[in-house]
């Protein structure tokens, strides 16, 4: 029998129905014949009807609003508000009443919540007995889902208190109301009972909060207290212990409504910031274009929130300047490419340049040469550096480009801002880098390049970042902060006008402004929603409203606007999502890789998505650009995916790039790497990580490449434990050994870590080459925390597997190590061997062994170290020109971090000559240089030498005395001990020399306990020279304990070998003597001191 109401067929002899409750029609069980509600018998064949039902049971019984009812297509992830409400009492009540009418109370129960949720736009999911589940912000999300609930909840309460009952007490309900992320859209159950799954901790909470209510009470969760504000009065009942909660949620009871002033006012409780327009800023950046016209440089830094209108007042900022004569440049940063050295200007140049991907090589520089003419550039020189740079193949067409990697960066960069001088010298330049808050470091660098070299040129470079990025540019005093506002009342209505077209009906209009509150971007998607609803009717001059105003067809926050509007466009919001996962930008070739549709249905849809404001677009399909307006239209969009499915789509562009883009990959292997892992193919992705920090690492890029590798090697940590996976991880902790001995120093613990880690894992796979390398880089680590034994422990090591290798490449690696290793304990002789040999084993191509490995130039660690080997053994000028050979070598191969270090240890080299200039030549191009690639070791040892400069200069003593001891703090905060006694006793020196006894003394007896605790002691025998030195100066000491210093000195120079420190600490003795009038023991000790050295000898 069909039911009249629902239209499900019910068995035979059923009174109610199956699917609804609702009273079936009656029917004679003989011949089928419809009979009336009083007949008894059938007036067809005779036969007897069964009994009617009384007339309370023949009501309608509220029908559920199925979830499947316009419903998503497939299950997503999205906010929601769920209800649960209970009758009080009904168990007891049943037993007191008769069955029919304990249905007829249940019956009304169904209806008043029908009714209620109904009013507040909530959907029913599910009526379970004495109970009701519904849903607000599902199928469709509403403005203020959560407020709703809550006014359904206290509208409840006093609906079923008013329904009667055959007798006893009135009846009471209770609800709980949570708010929270869901998985909605699993269909379970078949036919009528068929529903929507809602999967999450939400609903479970909400049964919870229900369940613990009092009679005729309203309990919410934490979360829907948030969105609710000071729109009801509510009372803090604190966490509560919930069945299945490890931590016990906070309750909150709703009393009633609020009488609060305003919306606005409740939603946001205490001061607010002062909300105005846009032109006073406008007239600002005018100001400053106007200077530009002068031939004076500007730069404005323009910050505010999301939303608040950056790029707005840009665009209104280009229509002004439209008439005149000037070349705008744009800048994108992208969350993407935060580690992508200069993605934002490689960006613009291929998009200034129109390079397409189907160009060939030839074709490619043609364009780039065309463009780079327009600057006026010297395009033969730099063509072939903007080729590298955009990975454009160059064989057979320009000559490649053959400098080191940090050289190549150089003159990449400065080419770049010669690119900018030379447009600007033609017009002005409106220059536009935005979302600077994305900006990796290198383009950071660049940035600063600009600023610092345009003062005096026709140049306005606007700046945009949240602000949670704090800009380095505040000193310069061409630049102008400026801060955005939110809009005020006026202005949000001029804005709705403006993106309307025409005016809107005031009630509209005041609900857009109200629930804005000042954001342009909320102000924007608001008034689209609106128009996009179906709610107003175009009348020509104006738009009218089509029926009611429903309070939730406009959304008060951004993430409920965007949501929405992406529910209207069901038919492409897919193609939004898919969008979404590939990046904020998207070529139209990648997302049609990605869907199933058919090129018109695509194109279809993008032109949807285009018209509705969601994305922007560059061309046409299939060459056509899209770009979502804004990111969060992007998050909200990737978001309302589910894992399985995002992780599906990622995996699949990966391929995708792989195989249709592989210009893409080797430029770029970090995109690869971001796919990989969203897609939860972590050993995939950890191999692009480590491939994109290697290429940073290539670049000079420190700071890009620890970020790669990290990201990394916290993949590999989730993979089983496989020789694979062990051989991916040392590729990744090697390299990032390197990286951080750049970027924290040698002795910080992350580069211990790294290397310790790296040493296990290539014991375990046997990889020799990997071996050595971590071994050097371990030992190296042990070296500048003053582990000296560990230091030569590692030394012989690699020795030993050197011998068993045969290998030339392997020997030369170790005997630097052990030369570099033995040294600092004092073993000057056999450093020198093993340094001399390992220079007669390296072979040319070594100088580009992988720096990703070793940190360092090879070649050139040889080259310093055996200098400072050669400079206490007593040939000071060999040494210098070993020194001087090393530092060109660093400069021929420009690797920053060798270049560092070499002229560190130049520096110190020539501090101990006494050669104060080139002391002060070395120091200051360290300091710039470590303070640009943010070196610290290298720049606190700058200072060091910078203030021993000052100090000997004798005009800034007291300053340079402060320089030293700041630079040797700095130095100990990277954790290094390496070379602190050095330090102390060349303080003390020059403390001596002012005078200062006391602090010199506590300097030397610091220093000498160091040595007595590292055994650091190629300086030991300079030690007890001043403490010689200092024992003349101090009276409770004397002249014994001077004479005795000054033979520990002698003694320890001897045994060292060190003819150089021999040779001082014989001078200081023979002078001593001489003061004594014991000038004949005097003679007698230094003559055959000076034969020795006249070869080659300074002091």
């Amino acid at each position: 029998m069909d039911c009249s109401v629902c239209g499900v067929v019910n068995e035979p002899g059923n009174r109610f129905c199956t699917g609804c409750g609702a009273a079936l029609a009656r029917s004679c069980p003989a011949c089928g014949q419809a009979a009336s509600a009083e007949a008894n018998f059938c007036g067809k064949c005779g036969a007897r009807l069964a009994a009617t039902p009384a007339p309370a049971e023949v009501e309608r019984v509220p029908q559920v609003s199925h979830a499947s009812d316009q419903a998503p297509a497939v299950p997503e992830r999205r906010q929601l508000t769920v209800m649960f409400c209970d009758l009080v009492g009904s168990t007891a009540l049943s037993e007191q009443l008769d069955p029919e009418d304990m249905r007829d109370i249940i019956s009304s129960f169904h209806t008043v919540c029908a009714d209620v949720v109904e009013r507040f736009h909530g959907r029913i999911a599910k009526f379970m007995g004495d109970g009701v589940l519904v849903y607000f912000g599902f199928p469709h999300a509403h403005e203020h889902d959560a407020e709703l609930a809550v006014y359904a909840g206290l509208n409840l309460v006093e609906a079923v208190r008013q329904l009667p009952t055959p007798e006893g007490p009135r009846l009471e309900v209770r609800v709980g109301v949570a708010t929270g992320l869901v998985v909605v859209g699993d269909l379970i159950g078949e036919g009528p009972a068929q529903e929507q799954a809602v999967i999450g901790e939400t609903p479970n909470l909400a049964a919870r909060l229900q369940s613990a209510a009092a009679p005729g009470a309203v309990l919410i969760s934490a979360s829907t207290h948030r969105l609710v504000g000071h729109l009801f009065t509510c009372i803090d009942l604190g966490p509560h212990p919930f069945k299945g909660f490890t931590q016990p949620p906070p309750v909150w009871e709703v009393v009633r409504e609020a009488s609060a002033e305003g919306r606005f006012e409740a939603l946001h409780p205490g001061k607010l910031s002062l909300m105005v327009g846009r032109e006073q800023e406008l007239a600002l950046l005018l100001e400053r274009w106007a200077e530009v016209k002068q031939q004076d440089g500007q730069v404005v830094l323009l910050s505010g929130e999301a939303g608040i209108g950056k790029s707005r007042i840009l665009h209104d900022l280009w229509d002004r300047l439209h008439a005149e004569p000037h070349t705008r440049l744009r800048f994108n940063c992208s969350p993407h490419y935060q580690n992508t050295a200069l993605y934002p200007f490689t960006d613009q140049l291929e998009r200034a340049a129109g390079l397409s991907r189907d160009d060939p090589p030839k074709r490619k520089l043609e364009k780039l040469a065309t463009l780079l003419t327009l600057s006026d550039a010297d395009a033969a020189g730099t063509v072939p550096l903007f080729a590298a740079l955009l990975a454009i193949p160059t064989d057979g067409l320009l000559p490649p480009v053959t400098l080191d990697s940090q050289r190549q960066k150089e003159l990449t960069l400065e080419a770049l801002v010669n690119q900018l001088v030379g447009l600007a010298a033609r017009q002005p330049v409106l220059m536009i880098v935005e979302d600077v808050h994305w900006i990796d470091p290198t383009s950071l660098e660049l940035l600063e390049l600009i600023i610092d070299q345009t003062q005096h040129v026709p140049v306005l470079l606007i700046i945009t970042f949240r602000p949670d990025f704090r800009p380095p540019w505040d000193g310069y005093p061409h630049v102008t902060g400026l801060t955005l506002n939110r809009l005020g009342r006026r202005q949000s209505a001029n804005l709705v006008e403006r993106l309307a077209g025409k005016p809107l009906p005031a009630q509209v209009l005041d609900q857009i402004v109200s629930r804005a509150d000042g954001v342009p971007l909320f102000t924007e998607e608001l008034t689209k929603a609106v128009l996009e609803s179906g709610l107003l009717s175009d009348t020509g001059p104006h738009y009218e409203l089509t029926g009611p105003l429903p309070p939730l067809a406009i959304p008060t926050t951004l993430h409920d606007s965007l949501m929405a509007r992406l529910d209207r466009l069901s038919t492409v919001k897919e193609v939004a999502q898919i969008g979404a996962v590939i990046g904020r930008e998207f070529s139209y070739e990648m997302i049609a890789a990605g869907t199933a549709l058919d090129d018109a249905r695509l194109q279809d849809a993008l032109r949807q998505l285009v018209a509705s404001g969601l994305l922007f677009r560059r061309g046409t399909p299939p060459h056509a650009v899209y770009l979502f307006k804004h990111a969060l239209v992007q998050d909200v969009a990737y978001g309302s995916l589910l894992r399985g499915r995002r992780q599906q789509l990622h995996a699949h562009f990966a391929e995708v790039l792989k195989e249709r883009f592989p210009e893409t990959i080797d430029r770029q292997p970090e995109l690869l790497a971001h796919h990989y892992t969203q897609a939860g193919l972590a050993r995939e992705a950890a191999a692009y990580w480590c491939n994109a920090g290697q290429q940073a690492i290539a670049r000079s890029a420190t700071a890009e490449a620890i970020a790669h590798l990290t990201k990394g090697l916290e993949l590999v940590r989730t993979l089983s434990d496989t020789a694979a996976t062990c051989r991916l991880e040392l590729s990744i902790q090697s390299t990032l050994g390197g990286a951080l001995t750049a970027a924290k120093g040698f002795a910080a613990p992350e580069t211990g870590a790294a290397y310790a880690r790296a040493r296990v894992l290539s014991e375990q796979l046997d990889e020799m080459r990997h071996r050595v390398a971590v071994l050097y880089g371990l030992g190296l680590h042990h070296l500048y925390r003053a582990e000296m034994v560990l230091a030569r422990d590692v030394a012989d090591h690699m020795l030993q597997l050197a011998e068993r290798s045969n290998d030339s490449g392997i020997s030369f690696y170790a005997h630097r190590a052990a030369g570099v290793f033995k040294f600092p304990s004092g073993y000057l002789a056999e450093a020198r061997r093993h340094l001399e040999q390992a220079l007669t084993l390296h072979e040319p191509a070594q100088g580009s062994t992988p720096l990703l490995l070793y940190a360092f130039d090879p070649l050139v660690v040889c080259l310093d170290y055996l200098s400072r080997v050669l400079l206490p053994l007593g040939f000071p000028r060999l040494a210098v020109q070993r020194s001087d050979q090393a530092l060109a070598e660093a400069r021929r191969r420009e690797h920053l971090n060798t270049l560092a270090f070499t002229l560190f240890f130049s520096g110190t080299l020539h501090q101990i000559l006494g050669n104060r200039h080139v002391v002060a030549e070395r120091s200051s191009e360290l300091v710039s240089l470590a303070a640009a690639e943010a070196f610290p070791i290298w720049l606190a040892g700058g200072h060091f030498l910078q203030g021993w400069g000052r100090t000997v200069d004798g005009s800034e003593a007291e300053a340079g005395l402060a320089q030293m001891k700041k630079g040797l703090a700095d130095w100990c905060k990277t954790g290094a001990e390496f070379l602190v006694p050095y330090f102390l006793v060349v303080q003390a020196n020059c403390c001596l020399e002012r005078g200062d006894v006391l602090t010199a003394r506590q300097l030397l007896t610091e220093a000498s306990e160091r040595v007595e605790l590292t055994g650091e002691c190629w300086f030991a025998a300079e030690l007890h020279r001043s403490w010689g030195n200092l024992c003349v100066h101090a009276p409770d000491l004397g002249a014994v304990a001077a004479e005795a210093a000054y033979r520990e000195a002698l003694a320890i120079a001897r045994t060292q070998g060190a003819k150089l420190w021999e040779l001082r600490a014989g001078r200081a003795l023979a002078g001593f003597l001489d003061v004594q009038g014991r000038a004949t023991e005097a003679q007698d000790l230094l003559d055959p001191i000076l034969v020795q050295c006249a070869d080659d000898a300074a002091c």
